[in-house]
């Protein structure tokens, strides 16, 4: 699987296995990264994701900041365990991860239904966290949705069915990149060859299945609404204009729920449910836009 120059592998364990994380202790960045604040890019979930969401964003922070980008519990080189995934298992397993691997208050930067249970997460261990900054950030049941509720979500809650479905339907390259075609990039021509490749590398590791159906079920999917009001720890949404399944008008309703926590909600039109990966270099000038304004309104109300 890719890992940019300058970065290395390392791991943590956590109750349900141990997770992979990539960090910038490499020349050129080695000698840089010691003492500097550190960031945590947090991938989504859907067949065959991993930290390699985040590849093209994380090096542009490496001579500034400590970064740590790992493959998610159940994804990529991370531990896969025979398991049905629950919502509790993320959101403890990134406190988990934050105690293992940081010392200080950190800033995570986090994708889709993983954004949202770091919300969870961020609620439950206010003091873990220094600020967020979340793509398209939805537990999928909010505001009247039900992910589940759907013919394929249903077909892939029927045992036996759910393994074909996952074997033909999600790890092979031509299913691979449909899904990315069709759901989840607005425009086709972003979708590369070497992002089809790392999608189907971690889609195709031994019981990837297990979290990905877990996923695909809906067994994952939250609503976000009741939980939202309790977040405290600044926060900027970034949210894709072209999402499929949840549009902006989702981040807008819950930063309207909790404005004093939800402070910078930004669209970025003719983009779909992962603009780190469709438009890097906007979403990295977003990050480092937001990332000050986020310190400055801490320090104000601190």
């Amino acid at each position: 699987m890719f890992i940019p120059p300058g970065f290395s592998q390392k791991s943590t364990q956590t109750n349900l296995g141990y997770i992979v994380y990539y960090t910038n202790d490499r020349p050129p960045w080695k000698n840089s990264a010691g003492d500097r604040e550190t960031l945590v890019f947090l991938h989504g979930l859907g067949g065959g994701s991993s930290a390699y969401e985040w590849s093209k964003v994380y090096p542009a922070f490496a001579t500034q900041y400590r970064i740590i980008a790992p493959d998610m519990l159940g994804w990529g080189r991370s531990a896969h365990p025979e398991h049905d995934y629950i919502v509790e298992d993320y959101v403890t397993s990134i406190q988990k991860f934050l105690e293992h691997t940081c010392t200080e208050p950190v800033t995570v930067i986090a994708s889709a239904l993983t954004a949202a249970f770091t919300i969870r997460a961020a609620i439950a261990r206010p003091e873990l966290f220094k600020s967020l900054i979340l793509t398209t950030a939805a537990g999928l049941n909010e505001f009247g949705k039900d992910y589940q509720e759907n013919f394929f979500t249903k077909l892939a809650a029927t045992p036996i069915i759910d393994r074909v479905l996952y074997n033909t339907g999600v790890a092979t390259s031509f299913g691979i990149r449909s899904f990315l075609e069709q759901r989840q990039f607005a425009r086709k021509d972003r979708v590369y060859p070497e992002l089809v490749e790392a999608y189907l590398q971690s889609a195709q590791q031994p019981n990837a299945e297990y979290a990905a159906l877990s996923f695909v079920r809906g067994d994952l999917c939250f609503d976000l609404t009741q939980y939202i009001n309790q977040l405290t720890v600044p926060t900027a949404l970034i949210w894709g204009q072209a999402s499929e399944y949840t549009g902006a008008k989702v981040g807008y309703k819950l930063q309207e729920m909790n404005p004093q926590a939800i402070q910078i909600v930004y669209q970025l039109d003719d983009v779909g449910f992962t603009p780190q990966l469709e438009l890097p270099a906007i979403t990295i000038g977003l990050i480092r836009q937001f990332l000050p304004q986020l310190e400055s309104n801490l320090q104000l109300k601190n």
